[in-house]
């Protein structure tokens, strides 16, 4: 059975969907199979691995959701889509923006997702979660059906501060529906070494939550270059394989491969 992993902050710009496709791919350079799930209704993680019409496609994470919910047979492979980088994604598209609708007069809404992953987690070593900037339903199933936690905040005062009510909501979830939930940890992304007081909230992340929580070793650079992948629809690999963030993420996936 393979490990799943939720990429998840309930803040935006903290560089949730860049961590979910650089670990992907990262782990999959190093030899472990890869599913990707795009668990986000802005559907940032399908655009990124390069589905130029996401509208387009037949079935996504909605439809396989909707197949759980009719009772209807779902096969493991459907609606997967294997990008040339060597992961495997499962993709989503505007109809995931009504399913969190959907879910709210379900008995079970919490757990959909997980019964899905159920049933195609011993065919790959990782599956990843990129979930919104929320904590709704959607988020809340992907929780629910993940090993790990892993939480990119940037060095800014208001992303540690909101940490908190993560880390509140990860552990209802955890009591609720999913008791081997755990915190993976804290990444630190989009850092400016430079800058004095990037280092003053990297020391205030570390004192409130680093006797409890693994901060990773590694932390990602802040760069230009990464910030333009998403439009080209390449991992950082492929679009700047040489530059800080390809090599940050390449260690971030060896260091996660060692935590394993």
């Amino acid at each position: 059975m393979g490990k799943t992993i939720c990429v998840s902050n309930r803040k935006g710009g903290v560089g949730k969907t860049m961590t979910a496709v650089s670990l992907g791919i990262g782990l999959a350079r190093s030899g472990a199979s890869v599913l990707l799930i795009d668990a986000d209704p802005q559907h940032s993680l399908t655009i990124s691995l390069g589905v130029k019409n996401p509208d387009k496609l037949s079935d996504t994470l909605s439809t396989i959701m909707d197949a759980i919910l009719q009772e209807t047979e779902i096969h493991p492979i459907s609606g997967i889509i294997h990008n040339i980088e060597g992961v495997d994604l499962l993709p989503a598209n505007n109809s995931l923006s009504g399913m969190e609708l959907t879910l709210v007069p379900v008995i079970g809404r919490e757990t959909v997702i997980q019964q899905y992953i159920e049933l195609v987690k011993d065919r790959y070593d990782y599956v990843i979660f990129d979930t919104s900037p929320s904590l709704g339903l959607l988020t809340v199933n992907a929780l629910a059906a993940s090993d790990y936690v892993m939480i990119p905040v940037t060095a800014k005062y208001l992303d540690a501060k909101g940490l908190e009510l993560l880390l509140k909501t990860i552990s209802q979830v955890r009591r609720l529906f999913n008791p081997n939930l755990s915190v993976g940890g804290i990444l630190l992304t989009m850092v400016d070494s430079r800058m004095k007081y990037t280092h003053e909230i990297i020391a205030l992340i570390e004192r409130a939550y680093g006797d409890n929580i693994r901060i990773f070793d590694e932390r990602i650079p802040r760069s230009v270059r990464a910030a333009e992948t998403s439009a080209a629809g390449q991992s950082i690999f492929s679009y700047d394989p040489h530059g800080k963030v390809a090599a940050a993420y390449a260690m971030l996936s060896e260091e996660v491969l060692r935590i394993a």
